[in-house]
């Protein structure tokens, strides 16, 4: 068998387990042995009496109680006829039964007529109504005509021929009364009555539980041959109860018995399978039913018996009986008045068949689907016009060619595979399937030989296959470029975070995670956010596509590269199998400081040079290591490359995770201070250095230890943190910035309702203010919430963080200035950055760093440092804030340079709120007097102490020169 044959040729089904045969054979048995005993004549007249009266009753009772219980425990809608069958078999039992007390108990002649005839009569009109329910209804008028036509046809032709053997010698023998000849008649023409249902359902039974219908319709047959026979006048005048005869009307009640149970057995439908469509069985082409053949000849063959019974009576030179003549004729009248029933049906039938022809080839011919009608063989038989369209090949040249020859030769396994699989389905189950596979396409829609995906739908057809099939090719690409743009980075076009991860899971779980030297590089661009903050974040694209496109050049064939996100971007580096610890490091450092040099080699982006560093973090795919771990441990390699001071490579090591835990310890302890109430705000006083007047309080956060020392934030963190301070303090603190701020305005609230109305200074850091929390709105709503005057705020700028853009930064100050927040440059004096954020940002207050104050009285270069820094202050018109005043000196040197205001231990440490507001009662601080600068100078309001830093201990703590003898110091440790 060729390729297409097999791919199209049926799989033989599987047979399933058949019916049991101990039934039939029981039955066999039982009717074979009654007649093998009637054909002996049961041993004795008595014996033979007894069996063939009570016995015939016996059987036919027991047809009637099968029906009967059938039909109780079935519900469906034959129900009746096996109820029908159940009366007409209790009226034969019951016949037979008056007929054996006739002839066994009473030992008399059997009456003529009796109620044993009168039972025997009641035995037809059951059974014929139960075949009309078996019968397939017509679903038209002129159906139910033709029914009538055919039952008279064939009951018209019995009838003529039974009158012309037998029934006229019946109705003209002398001698009988009219009740004898009427029972005489009355048997054949039931009997007549009974055959035409028999013959007419033969042709129009239903197809549900024909097993069953079959089996009554020889039950009923067999009893009606034997009832002809017994009306016969030769064979009743010798008949005697328990001959042959007796046989047949046995067989015929327990094959009745039999009947209703038969379905069940041979599985071939039940009340649950009548709602089913039956399966439509695969005719060869071209055959036609011997049943429907039949079923069309059946009037003529009717025509054909009455005329035989009409030549009968002329050949044997009899005069043709008036009954004959008037039968034949209605007869012939029947089958002409049918004839032209199903003529006109014809054509009435042959108009629709081509309205629907029409109506079918339009749509087949206009479809824009490509319609393949395919040949047990594989043979293409027909094929619509849209394969022009569809496949740029005419329909003309398809057909005819095998299909197998279309497909591609990669697709050509799965799709027999499928169709093998479908045509052994069964078709109720699967009336359809989906194949998709590719369709060679001729030279007008892919310019020479191409393929086409192609997606159809295929049906059974006459032991073929009917293909409707359309061009999805579109829709693939599609869904392959969606499946491309899923896993890939939309901008650099290199596997993602999802696919890199996958990937790293197979090297991992896979064939070769034995390969303990296959390690992931984590790589990181520095200074990547300066570029998108200087020349824009188009030009910060194109470097990362630059970045990309060397990254993936550099790796090798087997490695993979990807980009995470953002300036993040990775490699998967397979391992060569070796075992030495050292050499596995060496390889992999070697090629991740390849990377690393190549990536930070300056990239031509506008016109212009542009540099950035790369960190990179290595770390191994060591046994026990999940995926996910193993991008962690890469990813923290990366920060302590970053850490170390960027543009390094970094292998992981098991301890950088140790560090990790004990960082997000550190962070929980900080919010757990917070939540605890650990953390208090203390104020220290800005005093006016000419008149000692209190201007402003500047907001100071302490942590109190359990021992009741103060400790600064940053000195927490450094005890939190063993000594060390990472990068990730100012992270940490961010929590505590927000709630120093939200803390200090709440308490400066307070103060203006208790009649303090001065400014609170809260210090952040330029970071810090370009978060989203600190936003102008944001500080907004917080003033507006706890009804503080935006005049009362002064936010001291710490720092000016180089990596953070100035223009952002000033634009975030301008708004806060709208909304009447004033400025401070806090540590101003210590660097460039100081400077120039004095050029470029709004600022009211501008704050000396500690380290101008210390020295201004004992070096004159300092001296003229800061004078010259005050000067600039005061040509700007702002004012200015000495931090770290303690001395009197300090003061009166700091005043004579034209500083305006100051703050430290020469007038007050950091104060808790009523301290503070004991200060602020006063108003003002003493400040010393310029003709007596030797004298000690008194001053009130003395700080708590404070830890400064340094080892801790009671020698730690630094207090202010003097203070009042109801202030009581906090226990030192």
């Amino acid at each position: 068998m060729s390729a297409p044959g097999a791919m199209l040729s049926r799989p033989p089904a599987s047979a399933g387990n058949p019916p049991s045969a101990v039934p039939q054979v029981v039955l066999a048995v039982v009717c074979g042995g009654y007649a093998i005993g009637a054909a002996f004549g049961w041993g004795s007249p008595e014996a033979a009496a007894i069996m063939g009266d009570f016995g015939l009753s016996f059987a036919a009772f027991l047809a009637a109680v099968s029906c009967g219980l059938y039909a109780r425990k079935r519900r469906s809608r034959f129900r009746p006829a096996w109820m029908l069958f159940a009366a007409s078999s209790a009226m034969a039992g019951l016949g037979n039964g008056v007929w054996g007390w006739y002839e066994v108990v009473e030992g008399i002649t059997v009456p003529s007529p009796s109620l044993a005839d009168f039972c025997f009569l009641l035995f037809a009109p059951p059974a014929i109504v139960g075949l009309l329910v078996l019968a397939k209804r017509p679903v038209t008028r002129a159906g139910w005509v033709c029914l009538g036509l055919d039952s008279w046809l064939i009951a018209g032709s019995l009838v003529t021929l039974s009158w012309s053997l037998a029934l006229a010698h019946t109705a003209h023998f002398q001698g009988r009364s009219v009740a004898q000849s009427a029972l005489s008649l009355a048997y054949p023409l039931l009997d007549i009555v009974l055959v035409s249902m028999v013959l007419a359902l033969h042709f129009r039974r239903s197809s549900v539980h024909r097993s069953a219908i079959n089996t009554a319709v020889a039950a009923l047959a067999l009893t009606v041959l034997c009832d002809a026979l017994f009306s016969s006048p030769l064979l009743r005048e010798h008949y005697r109860s328990g001959q042959i005869l007796d046989a047949g009307w046995f067989a015929g009640s327990m094959l009745l018995a039999y009947a209703p149970w038969v379905a069940r057995r041979s599985g071939d439908g039940g009340v649950e399978e009548e709602a089913k469509p039956a399966a439509r069985r695969v005719q060869p082409h071209g055959s036609r039913p011997i049943a429907g053949s039949l079923a069309a000849l059946t009037p003529y063959l009717a025509a054909a018996v009455c005329t035989l019974g009409i030549l009968t009576n002329v050949l044997d030179g009899r005069r043709i009986d008036r009954v004959v003549l008037f039968t034949g004729c209605t007869v012939v009248l029947a089958l002409v008045v049918r004839q032209g029933i199903m003529l006109l049906d014809n054509i009435t039938l042959t108009q629709e068949l081509a309205q629907k022809e029409n109506h079918f080839r339009s749509l087949v011919q206009g479809s824009s689907d490509v319609i393949m009608i395919a040949a047990p063989t594989g043979v293409l038989r027909y094929v619509s016009p849209a394969a022009a369209g569809v496949y740029g090949r005419d329909a003309e040249e398809l057909v005819g060619s095998e299909l197998a020859s279309l497909i591609h030769p990669e697709d050509l396994g799965r799709v027999v595979h499928e169709v093998r699989r479908f045509l052994a389905a069964a078709p109720e189950d699967e009336p359809t399937t989906r194949i998709e596979c590719r369709f060679r396409a001729g030279a007008q829609r892919s310019g020479g030989d191409g393929w086409l995906n192609v997606e159809s739908t295929v049906n059974r057809h006459h032991g073929g296959l009917i293909f409707n099939s359309r061009d999805v090719t579109e829709r693939v690409r599609l869904q392959a470029q969606l499946q491309h743009n899923a896993s890939h980075d939309a901008l650099t076009d290199l596997p993602n975070r999802a696919l890199f991860t996958e990937r790293v899971t197979q090297a991992v779980t896979g064939r070769r995670a034995s390969d303990h030297d296959t390690a992931v590089l984590y790589i990181d661009l520095d200074g990547f956010k300066q570029v998108n903050d200087t020349i824009g974040h188009q030009a910060g694209d194109e470097l990362l596509v630059q970045a990309a496109r060397r990254l993936a050049d550099s790796v090798r064939s087997g490695d993979i590269a990807a980009r995470l996100g953002g300036d993040e971007f990775a490699a998967l580096i397979t391992g060569d199998g070796t075992r030495d610890r050292a050499a596995r490091e060496f390889r992999i450092h070697e090629i991740a400081d390849r990377l690393r040099i190549k990536l930070s080699e300056p990239y031509r982006i506008d016109g212009r040079d542009v540099r950035v560093a790369a960190s990179i973090g290595v770390a191994f795919a060591e046994p026990g290591v999940s995926p996910a771990g193993l991008l962690r441990n890469a990813d923290l390699a990366m920060y302590r490359a970053k850490q170390a001071g960027k543009g390094r490579v970094e292998l992981y090591a098991p301890q950088m995770q140790h560090e990790v835990a004990h960082r997000a310890e550190l962070a929980g302890k900080l919010r757990t201070a917070l939540n605890d109430g650990a953390f208090a705000l203390l104020h220290q006083p800005v005093v006016e250095l000419a008149t000692g007047q209190v201007t402003a309080v500047a907001a100071h956060a302490r942590w109190r230890s359990a021992q009741g020392i103060l400790f600064t934030p940053a000195e927490f963190l450094r005890v939190g943190d063993r000594g060390r301070v990472a990068d990730e303090d100012g992270d940490r603190a961010a929590e505590l910035d927000r709630w120093q701020l939200e803390e200090a305005v709440e308490q400066a609230a307070a103060r203006h309702r208790a009649g303090y109305p001065v400014p609170v200074a809260v210090r952040l850091s330029a970071r810090r203010l370009m978060d989203h929390a600190l936003s102008p709105k944001g500080v907004e709503t917080l003033l507006a919430r706890h009804g503080l005057p935006s005049r009362a705020l002064v936010v001291e700028l710490s720092e000016s963080d180089p990596r953070l853009p100035l223009d952002d930064l000033e634009r975030r100050l301008v708004a806060l200035r709208r909304l009447g927040v004033r400025i401070a440059l806090d540590g101003f004096g210590s660097g460039y950055a100081a400077i120039s954020a004095l050029r470029r940002l709004p600022v009211d207050v501008l704050r000396l760093d500690r380290g101008l104050v210390d020295g201004v009285v004992e070096s004159a270069r300092l001296h003229k440092i800061t004078a010259g820094l005050l000067r600039i202050a005061g040509d700007l018109g702002m004012q200015s804030v000495a931090d770290g005043v303690d001395l009197p000196e300090q003061v009166l040197a700091l005043r004579s340079m034209g500083c305006t205001h100051g703050m430290g231990a020469a007038f007050s440490g950091p104060l808790d709120e009523h301290r503070l507001r004991r200060s602020l009662t006063h108003a003002r601080y003493p400040v010393p007097d310029p003709a007596g600068q030797g004298r000690a100078v008194v001053l009130t309001g003395g700080g708590l102490p404070v830890r400064q830093g340094g080892p801790a201990g009671p020698e730690s703590l630094v207090h202010p020169p003097l203070r009042s003898n109801s202030e009581t110091s906090v226990p030192p440790t």
